[in-house]
């Protein structure tokens, strides 16, 4: 399974918010420039966020995006199932409608991959991403 383009610029602006997290509202055009991403793009990224209700958005002069939760409350897994859908590398593990499911042999390979990848993206958070940002930059 491949993460798209979406769904990694979709984590460095949700990573932008929790890094300026108690200081107030960020604008796109700050997020571009801090993450070198395409404000256009990041307007179509940021809306399915905002509707979800993990970022939202304030109009006017100091406009702009705050995470709705603190970022420790927010998992990687749950940024991603929004922006991407399901996290399964096929389909037939979400929904077993196939014919051959109670005997396919690989269907325990699948469904153990979903869970060691539920695993890693539930268990780390925003706050998790922001330190290991600043431990990078030496911030």
């Amino acid at each position: 399974m491949k993460i798209s383009t979406k769904g990694r610029y979709g984590i460095r602006l949700m990573l932008s918010l929790a890094l300026h997290y108690e200081q107030g509202t960020l604008s796109l055009k700050a997020i571009a420039k801090e993450q070198d991403i395409s404000e256009k793009y990041l307007e179509q990224i940021v809306n399915p966020l905002t509707k979800c209700g993990l970022v939202q958005s304030y109009r006017g002069a100091q406009g702009g995006y705050l995470l709705t939760r603190p970022p420790k409350e927010i998992t990687i897994g749950e940024i991603l199932r929004i922006l991407e859908g399901s996290l399964s590398p096929v389909d037939c593990v979400d929904n077993p409608t196939c014919p051959n499911s109670d005997s396919c042999a690989s269907l325990s390979i699948w469904k153990k991959m979903k869970d060691a990848l539920d695993d890693v993206v539930d268990n780390i958070t925003l706050a998790d991403l922001a330190e290991e940002h600043r431990e990078k930059h030496h911030v």
